[in-house]
């Protein structure tokens, strides 16, 4: 209890300044430090010669010597904008641990000089530690302007279909933990002491000696408690709106009212949070670093500053601010309120481009995939197109299959190509999803071409080559030609030179180019018609861009709920998913249901 004792009290000493600066400074890096850095990356694309960026060309863009300088620019500006945020966070801490309190203008003065010395290649470790090992280890330390990168879908199914790498992640996280338990106190003899960083990692590892796998626990253990207590606010919000929903039913403007305040306080409780929670995991990291260094006997040195007691007209007018700002927020939140309760605002908006939905490989949730129970399962459960990959055989038939190789599926470790059709027309393709779906063979596209123009369903046929096709784009475009079927289906390839094969044979078939990464103007990218992306690459520029030219944007695959309803407030055209239930419902929710309610609905659920 003595150690959390200390960190209230060095939080709480100097409470103002940090909030302040903290809410001013995350605000200041989403609306202008983070739309800087994109403007400086797309700079940098103009200048190498790079319009978009596809998984075809971005290694290429990554090694070009103008990219690697202006990244190693860009990096080092990134270091510095990170460290005034930590630099003024520990030195806030170091005037409440000296019982001062802190004149935050002096301290931001101080934080700039410190973080002047940081533009230099010799950063790169401090730059290491900062963007990468905090980040890394979410122990929400870390500047603003550092956010969660998400990793795409394909490549966490690698990882979950290789065995080795998880082992080699486990490995990799256990040993960048042991660095960061080693580099802990780097950052407050670098600020506090004036130590070159080198001579700040030594100190840093002689100090936390022996204590290391307990002070890493101790400071997870905090960051637990912090979550914790904002979940707590959240409930408490949650419980309210209940409660309002419920007594003042009759009373629409003073309910409108009071949900409006509780909106306000969910929010704000929020704001504070994410802007709280990297300095109170840095005053964790001072309790342990004083009372590390008392222990040893060392002296404790930090910067003085002058007292910031007397400047209480600024400090009124902020506050004044801030009230006028909170009265005008309750009273336009309590009009919008009330002007939904009177049906004045429509939010049940029908978009302009219905959000459709692809059954990824037909209803492959259900059924062994690529298979024509999967397709007749897909049209069963009300899918607007069915996705399909289709290859080769020796004997130059388009077969519908995934894999290159028969194995994952029939259990034959045989490639497509090295098959004639007779050969592949007898392998199993079913047993491999449940003994009920034995005998399930793989089926030709034109029996699917068939199938869906019947039962009135658009294919999404996507051409995998593996290098030993024969006129493989001719083919399939004839086969659907032949059944009068072109405009009730789209031809899609991860290949862009695919694409140019197609649209030069037929200009009339629609195109749309897979991707797995998609950054910069990809609409010049003539031969596609339309785009299909990978969901995590997935933005409401992106969807913006490619509406803006008249053409499509597909988001692939789309398997939760949440990620879902977020295809569909970015306007996609197109989900693609395994689990065809599950998206039309989610999206009849999201276009027929009242906004509010399922909010809290939503919330009910999760608590």
């Amino acid at each position: 209890m003595g150690k959390v004792g200390q960190l209230g009290r060095l939080v709480n000493r100097n409470r103002r300044a940090l909030a302040e600066f903290e809410i001013v400074f995350k605000l200041l890096t989403f609306l202008v430090a983070v739309p800087l850095f994109s403007g400086s990356f797309r700079l940098v694309m103009k200048m190498t010669g790079y319009r978009y960026l596809t998984v075809e060309n971005v290694l290429s863009f990554a090694v070009h010597p103008l990219t690697l300088l202006s990244l190693l620019v860009l990096l080092l500006l990134m270091t510095a904008y990170a460290m005034f945020d930590i630099a003024t966070v520990i030195i806030l801490l170091d005037q409440s641990y000296q019982g001062r309190k802190a004149w935050l203008p002096d301290v931001l003065r101080l934080s700039v000089r410190k973080c002047m010395g940081l533009l230099h290649p010799r950063s790169l470790s401090l730059a290491f530690l900062i963007l990468f090992l905090i980040p890394f280890l979410n122990l929400g330390m870390a500047s603003g302007v550092v956010s969660t990168i998400q990793v795409p879908g394909f490549i966490q199914d690698h990882i979950r279909q290789n065995r080795v790498l998880p082992v080699l992640y486990a490995g990799a996280v256990a040993l960048l933990a042991a660095l960061l338990s080693n580099w802990l106190y780097s950052l407050h003899f670098l600020v506090l002491e004036d130590l070159p960083f080198r001579e700040a990692r030594k100190r840093s590892r002689r100090l936390g000696a022996g204590r290391h796998v307990r002070d890493m626990l101790a400071l997870v253990a905090m960051q637990a408690v912090i979550s914790l207590c904002f979940l707590g606010c959240v409930l408490i919000g949650i419980l309210l709106i209940m409660a309002v929903d419920g007594m003042l039913e009759r009373f629409a403007l003073l309910g409108s009212f009071v949900s409006t305040i509780i909106w306000m306080f969910i929010a704000l409780s929020a704001a504070v949070f994410m802007s709280l929670s990297m300095p109170f995991s840095y005053a964790g990291i001072s309790v342990l670093f004083y009372a590390h260094k008392q222990e040893r006997g060392e002296e404790i040195r930090g910067p003085e500053l002058g007292e910031g007691e007397g400047k209480g007209r600024e400090r009124s007018r902020a506050r004044a601010a801030c009230i006028g700002i909170a009265l005008a927020a309750i009273v336009l939140g309590t009009a919008f309120t009330y002007g939904l309760h009177l049906g004045k605002y429509n939010l049940n908006i029908e978009y302009a481009r219905t959000t459709e939905v692809t059954a990824h490989r037909g209803a492959s949730a259900d059924y062994p995939e690529n298979t024509m129970s999967a397709f007749q399962g897909a049209g069963e459960l009300g899918a607007d197109w069915i996705e399909l990959d289709v290859q080769q055989t020796k004997d130059g038939e388009v077969i519908v299959i995934h894999d290159t190789n028969f194995k994952r599926t029939t259990g034959l470790n045989k490639n497509t190509w090295e098959l004639t059709w007779a050969e592949v027309a007898g392998l199993d393709a079913g047993s491999f999803f449940g003994p009920e779906h034995a005998g399930e063979g793989i089926p030709l596209l034109a029996e699917v071409v068939e199938f869906a123009r019947e039962n009135l369903i658009k294919l999404n046929i996507e051409l995998k080559p593996t290098g030993h096709e024969t006129d493989f784009e001719k083919s399939v475009v004839d086969i659907v030609a032949e059944q009068d079927f072109l405009e009730q289906c789209v031809i899609t390839s991860q290949a862009y030179q695919v694409l140019e094969n197609v649209k030069e044979y037929n200009p009339e078939v629609t195109t749309v180019y897979v991707m797995s990464l998609a950054y910069g103007n990809i609409t010049e990218l003539d031969a596609a018609d339309h785009f299909s992306v990978e969901a995590a690459n997935v933005t409401e520029n992106l969807v913006d861009r490619v509406h803006g030219q008249g053409k499509q944007l597909y988001a692939w695959t789309v398997n939760t709920q949440a990620s879902i309803r977020k295809m569909v407030e970015l306007n996609v055209d197109n989900v693609i998913t395994d689990n065809v239930a599950l998206a039309k419902e989610t999206i009849y929710a999201e276009k027929t249901s009242d906004l509010i309610s399922e909010y809290i609905k939503l919330l009910e659920k999760i608590f």
